[in-house]
């Protein structure tokens, strides 16, 4: 009779990466990123080389498991309430091939629930929320709903979700309509991290099409962040954003 390969413990795997991670916690880093990163989750101070080695041992480990035990993998990490714990649980569940096809969409907002600073919305928003939509998982009434919402950190989110779209990198192959859909949402937005979304966006669907991003610039001039004009103009101009 064949044996049956043990179950494995959840949340004793999840308490495994936080102890993991916690033992790559560097002073300095810490130290740089402790207001760099406003968040009620605890900054650990890791470097990301550190948390990929982290990632790539627990990615070996769960390759062989199924959608809904990897699902609630990355969900009891997340729920370990740190920033590098979270973006681990990310990149992890995002690998996974059948766990990232099986995906629904109040999973997938369950997944985000608590992004509260810029690593863990672009890490939520490029890994998993932004693919998602570029795949048919989210559909565009959900992204635009985000962007409405009284939380910065999702309207982040949503325009964050349009890189996947337009990154080839990630598997993009570009979309004008849904890109500029989003952005003209958050024109007047007062968040400076939507600010700085919008402009990532603009910059990134310039590399498929510059005559829309010119034409969009022209249209709201008026109403743009100085900041994104800007540094969107700037990559038009040079293809690069600084400098």
């Amino acid at each position: 009779m064949a044996s049956k390969t043990k179950p494995i413990d959840i949340n004793a795997m999840a308490d495994e990466v936080i102890v993991r991670l916690r033992t790559f916690t560097d002073r300095d880093r810490h130290a740089a990123t402790k207001n760099y990163f406003p968040s009620a989750q605890e900054n650990l101070g890791v470097y990301a080389a550190d948390m990929r080695l982290v990632v790539r041992d627990f990615k070996a480990r769960l390759k062989a498991e199924g959608a809904a035990t990897v699902l609630k993998f990355a969900l009891a990490v997340i729920a370990r309430n740190t920033m590098e714990g979270r973006q681990c649980a990310y990149e992890i569940l995002e690998s996974h091939k059948p766990a990232v096809a099986a995906l629904k969409p109040a999973q997938i907002e369950q997944l985000g629930k608590g992004i509260d600073n810029w690593a863990s919305v672009d890490g939520f928003a490029c890994g998993i929320s932004g693919p998602a939509w570029r795949e048919g998982r989210l559909k565009d009434a959900d992204i635009l709903r985000w962007a409405k919402s009284k939380d910065p950190w999702w309207r982040r989110a949503a325009v964050v979700s349009t890189v996947p779209l337009n990154i080839r990198s990630r598997g993009g192959t570009g979309d004008v309509k849904r890109t500029l859909m989003v952005c003209k949402l958050v024109i007047g937005d007062e968040h400076i991290m939507v600010h700085k979304a919008l402009s990532w966006a603009l910059r990134e669907l310039s590399r498929v099409d510059g005559k829309a991003v010119e034409s969009f610039l022209r249209a709201h001039d008026a109403a743009l962040p100085s900041l994104v004009k800007r540094e969107v103009l700037r990559k038009l101009k040079t293809g690069r954003k600084y400098g």
